[in-house]
């Protein structure tokens, strides 16, 4: 048998301890990284998207992030797909038939895209649509993840987390620089068509998952166990003021939509350029992942979150020397310093989140883990909203349009400044003693160490697709 070979068991030991982090390659571990590959893969049409909202529907900056908001809305809801995928099983499953649906979905959204769509509001709904089908399948794989995380000694912590993760950035890694170069030799809408293809590997792997059936007259008791299980884990000081602190985290305005604007109609950046930016982002969000695991999992969140907003707010402001030119007096091109710049943001936007997934995968109890995974995503994810929502409002009072930029660096000045707010809250994370992740098992408390997820990933100032990264 080819098992049996010397070269075939050192390839596979190789694989495992590796790259999979000692965790071995099952049919289903392999669909529940595919599920995370595709949400990654599916950047290919993230710049499309900006392009078809700014040119084809003509919408200003502030109209961009205000839309853009409002096709998030399904994010904000994620709690109710917990409850529907672990109370409403289809058939007497939880996690496969939802994978399958929402694979669909995504591609009947993405078709609509293609073909369709010629209206704000008619994108709005189809790019929500796209958004209710990543959404629906990552509240089914992050309990899937959440289930076996929850079976990893505290010295492999993290370790399920940072390969899933890792199949993101290597999906977004592989279309990074496709998602440009397609726009340079096809129209929005073709590049809108190949993209419908991805989801269908959602509801093909969808079958690999191991799951047992669950008998139809229990349904009603589970959701009603879900409901005493939730109601005594959100009340717990331990868990909710983790969870406001990242709140507030994420709720600071963002001049991402503007950004893009300036990058593409003022400093003149080509698709392909854009293509090459996306690719420089994935391959430092592996890098952020990678240094994570590497040297920065075992510091206290505390420490953690006050070291990395001070120096991610630092690097913000060199976004300043590109909106005011002063990188070309400092004989560095735009383009150059576009690279740059995002390079070292993204990798430290990864490096900052990646812990509290860690936690968070401790917090849910055996039986409601989607509900409470996604209950704690939705509370950031409206961050989230707010953030685009409060960055339009900031465009429009500064004047700052499709063509007009004058007042862009003080909206720059004022959404770097404002993630410094969040600061003086930092007593809210548990300390380096509550921050211990011990093992669990069924008889364990539903009750866990604090976290909270911000799944709103942090953009570099060079990441300028406008698809909000709403995230886990």
């Amino acid at each position: 048998m080819i098992s049996g070979l010397p070269g075939y068991t050192k390839a596979k030991h190789l694989l495992s301890e590796k790259l999979l982090f000692g965790h071995e390659l099952s049919p289903e571990l392999a669909a529940i990284l595919l599920v995370y590959f595709v949400q990654g893969i599916l950047g290919l049409a993230r710049l499309a998207v900006s392009f078809f909202l700014k040119d084809e529907l003509g919408l200003s900056p502030a109209q961009v992030s205000a839309f853009m908001g409002i096709a998030a809305l399904p994010w904000m809801i994620k709690p109710l797909f917990g409850f529907i995928s672990d109370g409403l099983p289809i058939l007497g499953y939880r996690r496969r038939p939802y994978l399958i649906l929402s694979g669909l979905l995504g591609t009947l959204a993405w078709v609509m895209l293609a073909t369709v769509v010629h209206t704000a509001w008619a994108a709005t709904i189809a790019i929500a649509l796209g958004s209710l089908s990543v959404a629906f399948s990552d509240v089914i794989v992050d309990s899937l993840v959440v289930e076996r995380a929850r079976q990893e000694s505290v010295q492999e912590a993290g370790s399920l987390q940072s390969i899933c993760w890792g199949a993101t950035a290597l999906g977004g890694l592989i279309t990074a620089y496709f998602s440009g170069f397609l726009l340079e030799h096809f129209s929005n809408r073709t590049v809108f068509g190949i993209t419908a293809t991805f989801p269908l590997i959602i509801s093909l792997v969808a079958w690999w998952i191991s799951e047992s059936r669950v008998e139809a007259s229990s349904e009603w008791s589970v959701i009603w166990q879900q409901v005493k299980q939730l109601r005594t884990a959100i009340t717990q000081k331990s868990i909710w003021l983790p969870t406001a602190f990242l709140f507030l985290w994420q709720a600071t305005p963002t001049a991402d939509a503007a950004f893009f604007f300036f990058t593409t109609n003022e400093l003149g950046f080509q698709p392909e350029f854009l293509g090459r930016v996306r690719l420089v982002t994935s391959v430092a969000s592996l890098l952020g992942i990678w240094l994570f695991q590497r040297f920065f999992r075992a510091m206290p969140l505390r420490v953690f979150f006050g070291w990395t907003t001070v120096i991610s707010t630092v690097l913000g402001m060199t976004m300043l020397l590109l909106v005011t030119h002063t990188n070309r007096a400092l004989g560095i091109d735009d383009h150059w310093f576009s690279l740059g710049d995002s390079l070292i943001l993204t990798v430290m936007g990864q490096i900052a989140y990646m812990p509290v997934l860690v936690l968070a995968a401790r917090l849910c109890p055996p039986g409601v883990e989607a509900t409470l995974f996604a209950l704690l995503m939705s509370v950031t994810n409206l961050a989230g909203l707010l953030s685009y929502g409060s960055g339009a409002l900031l465009m429009q009072w500064l004047g700052i349009t499709e063509t007009n930029f004058s007042q862009l660096w003080l909206l720059v000045v004022i959404t770097n400044l404002s993630t410094l707010l969040p600061l003086p809250f930092l007593g809210w994370l548990p300390s380096s003693e509550e921050s211990q992740l011990p093992s669990l098992d069924e008889e364990s408390s539903p009750v866990l160490p604090p976290a909270a997820i911000p799944s709103v990933e942090p953009l570099s100032t060079a990441d300028h697709e406008l698809v909000p990264e709403f995230r886990r």
